[in-house]
């Protein structure tokens, strides 16, 4: 089937051959005829598979009748309103809508958030017959009432899933409630969920029901493969991996903003030229971004997920889930960035202890097991944990064994029969001796030194037979009666420390 074959005006078709295509897509190919009809379509298909032209071509060529070339804002009214989730969507889907509506006298803008209203305003006041918006943006400018939402006939949700996983589905109420009643509604996403499912019920009337794939399918031309490894360990292993096998364009992903800043920095210390891209850059910051990893200036382009939809890369050959995606349908929409019209890409999944949950979950989803490589010194916890295990028992035998050593050399030597013979009687020896310490209770010094009797003999009031020189009898017997009548009450003899010390005889010389 040729795209001549799709009822599709001149105008557009010449705009196809422009861009070297020449047969639709499988999605393109189912879609394109009840849109031109009409019909609500709930389209699901693999990113990269021509989604995007397959409802910008009918869509088009719907609203080729009513275009004119008037001047006047007022002749220029919204007619189609496509919404998106992401800046880098809205941009891409805006320059599909300039690329093929070339030859056509309708006017297109986008607006979004990241960039200063002041000339999104004027672009829609100038008038504009099909806007690309993303939902914040959009209520900003109908609070602002610088558009209007009475005239639209054609309501494009695209990446409608990931829109719902941003939160955004209070804001699409908003905007749904300001459409007219009577129009046609297209919604397209890369994978449909239970949600998706309810929001269409409401959304879409007798939609027709595109998938011209298994849902929640990926191309078969992606390579699958898992690195367990260490978390510390993740960006040298991914450092090793881009030099060891000189990796070109290769797009990272991670979940945080400031991750995707921090890995982009210790990639470049690394030597690995990289550069990042997430929601708290501006506008002209990611194009710049994506310029140069398109361009090759550098290898590595750290991306977070929502930041990364919309990303329109050719021919990427290498996709790094640096860190894997919380819900499975994200790997989907990540590895989709690679593998798209034919050629083959890389998906490639840097798994840590703590992520296996959540590999068990992609599998389920894809329905089969992706391989695993475990690359040379880039171990898993429980690799690393095992050999640090064998090594603190190989470390605790050793100890063991020391100790055992050390206990042997100072255990005591078995005697001989003679040894404990004579211990035996040296014993007995010894137990005599103290035995007869016991029983005289004194223990006899071996100093030589006299004792003075000054400190070891009581003091007897009385008896006392230290003279004095010139002391008489009398006097002594007087000055022994006056002790006695003092000292008659003390029970108790005093220590001969305290008793008076008479004066020491000189020597005599002989």
């Amino acid at each position: 089937m040729s795209f001549a074959q799709l009822n599709l005006s001149p105008e557009i078709l010449r705009a196809i051959t422009d861009q070297g295509y020449t047969e639709p897509t499988p999605i393109q190919a189912q879609a394109i005829p009840p849109i031109l009809e009409g019909k609500d379509i709930m389209g699901g298909a693999q990113t990269g598979t021509g989604k995007t032209a397959g409802f910008t071509l009918p869509m088009l060529s719907r609203l080729q009748p009513g275009a004119n070339a008037s001047a006047s804002p007022a002749k220029h009214p919204i007619r189609a309103l496509i919404l998106v989730p992401t800046r880098e969507l809205a941009i891409q889907v805006y320059e599909s809508v300039k690329t093929y509506g070339k030859y056509l006298p309708l006017r297109c803008a986008a607006v979004y958030g990241g960039m200063d209203m002041t000339p999104q305003t004027r672009d829609l006041r100038a008038g504009v017959e099909i806007l690309v918006a993303t939902p914040g943006r959009l209520l900003d400018h109908i609070q602002q009432k610088t558009m209007h939402l009475s005239k639209v006939e054609i309501l494009v949700l695209d990446e409608a899933d990931r829109m719902l996983d941003m939160g955004f589905l209070p804001d699409i109420k908003r905007i749904l409630a300001l459409l007219p009643q009577q129009r046609q509604s297209l919604m397209f996403s890369a994978t449909f969920s239970e949600e998706i499912k309810k929001l269409a019920n409401k959304l879409l009337r007798d939609p027709v029901l595109i998938e011209v794939a298994k849902r929640n399918s990926i191309a078969e031309l992606i390579t699958h493969v898992v690195h367990p490894v260490v978390r510390d360990r993740k960006r040298e292993l991914l450092t090793h991996l881009i030099k060891s096998e000189d990796l070109r364009q290769v797009l990272v992903f991670v979940r945080t903003k400031h991750g995707a800043s921090r890995l982009a920095e210790q990639l470049e210390r690394d030597g690995v030229t990289a550069t990042a891209i997430h929601g708290d850059k501006s506008q002209p910051q990611r194009t710049q971004a994506l310029a140069e990893f398109k361009q090759g200036i550098v290898r590595v382009l750290v991306a977070t997920d929502v930041a990364a939809r919309g990303l329109d890369i050719e021919d990427l050959p290498h996709v790094v889930n640096f860190e894997l995606p919380t819900t499975p349908e994200d790997y989907i929409h990540r590895i989709g960035r690679t593998g798209r019209a034919g050629t083959k890409g890389d998906a490639i999944s840097l798994v840590c202890e703590d992520e296996k949950e959540l590999l068990k979950g992609i599998e389920q989803l894809l329905k089969f097991r992706l391989a695993s490589q475990t690359i040379a010194g880039f171990e898993t916890d429980a690799q690393h944990h095992s050999a640090e295990t064998e090594g603190t028992r190989a470390k605790s035998s050793r100890h063991k064994s020391l100790q055992h050593e050390q206990k042997k050399l100072f255990e005591p030597r078995p005697r001989r029969p003679d040894e404990a013979h004579s211990a035996s009687h040296l014993k007995e020896g010894r137990k005599d001796a103290k035995s007869s310490r016991e029983y005289t209770g004194v223990h006899k010094r071996s100093s030589k030194t006299p004792e003075d009797p000054l400190f070891s003999q009581p003091y007897i009031p009385g008896a006392s037979s230290i003279k004095r020189p010139g002391d008489t009898t009398a006097g002594s017997e007087a000055s022994s009666k006056a002790d006695h009548s003092r000292h008659k009450q003390q029970s108790k003899p005093l220590a001969a420390l305290f008793m008076p010390r008479s004066p020491a005889k000189p020597k005599q010389e002989s």
